[in-house]
């Protein structure tokens, strides 16, 4: 049974979702899951035009708000918690690319904007939203990683290091907030295909095509993992070996990665 299938039976109303990163690929489809499940929607997003058509299309109401400006993410909160006091899921999607430019090759601001976004982003969301999510509980805080998160074996290094930021945020701050109502799942995309990670253009193989995944894959595995309880999930599954490899063996991976730069640079 659905989370907003027992608020039904207990006489509540639809439970209430803030959904970060909503106007477009993983975090739409995402809105577009939790409403076929009966949930009520505030989506968050910087883009005006894209995240009100989505809303429109899901029924969600929609705040403009760019999740790497504290200030901006605790008036937004604020708000939002003035007409819903109580909330039951925070999802922190908000992300962008690193465009495959190394600590070398990226602008200062570039490498500082990603941290903002990626980590901080999902730092100060919580922070503001925490009351709500308090007054919520049981409630539920997911936290949209990546599997660049937890392999650092390639040229696209700023990003990565903000995925693995954020990946440790989301561990250690389940952790805290241990006893208080609140359950964080971490989940683990690998290669999806959106506006903002057009990862299936990346290769001409149809083999390899058919390795990157679609949003609406993502978007199921968060409403099983809140409604299963699940604590951590990779997106698709077979991602997780090449975690375990990175973890039990770095030295191997890292010789492997730099070999092939070395090849890639010679020809």
């Amino acid at each position: 049974m659905t989370l907003s299938a027992r608020a039904a039976d207990r006489g509540e109303g639809p439970p209430l979702a803030v959904v970060t990163g909503g106007s477009s690929g993983i975090g739409a489809a995402i809105a577009r899951r939790l409403a076929r499940r009966g949930w009520q929607l505030v989506l968050v997003a910087r883009g005006e035009e894209r995240l009100a058509e989505v809303a429109s299309e899901v029924g969600a109401e929609h705040e403009v708000c760019d999740v790497a400006d504290r200030g901006e993410v605790e008036r937004v909160a604020a708000a939002v918690r003035e007409r819903h006091p109580a909330i039951r899921l925070l999802v922190n999607n908000a992300g962008i690319a690193g465009h495959g430019g190394g600590f070398l090759d990226l602008e200062p601001e570039q490498i500082e904007q990603l941290v903002r976004i990626n980590y901080l982003g999902s730092v100060w969301c919580l922070r503001a939203f925490m009351p709500a999510l308090e007054a919520g509980a049981p409630s539920d805080l997911v936290n949209i990683a990546s599997v660049a998160g937890t392999i650092a074996a390639g040229h696209s290094g700023p990003y990565s290091a903000s995925k693995h930021a954020q990946l440790a945020f989301s561990r250690s701050v389940g952790v805290e907030v241990a006893g208080s109502g609140i359950t964080v799942h971490t989940v683990i995309p690998g290669l999806i295909d959106t506006p903002g990670f057009p990862n299936r253009s990346r290769f001409r193989s149809r083999a390899l095509k058919r390795l990157v995944a679609e949003p609406e894959l993502v978007a199921e595995q968060v409403a099983r993992a809140v409604e299963r309880k699940r604590l951590e999930q990779f997106v698709p599954h077979w991602y997780r070996p090449a975690a375990i490899v990175q973890a039990a063996a770095p030295g191997l991976l890292a010789r492997a990665a730099r070999a092939s730069a070395v090849r890639r640079k010679r020809k």
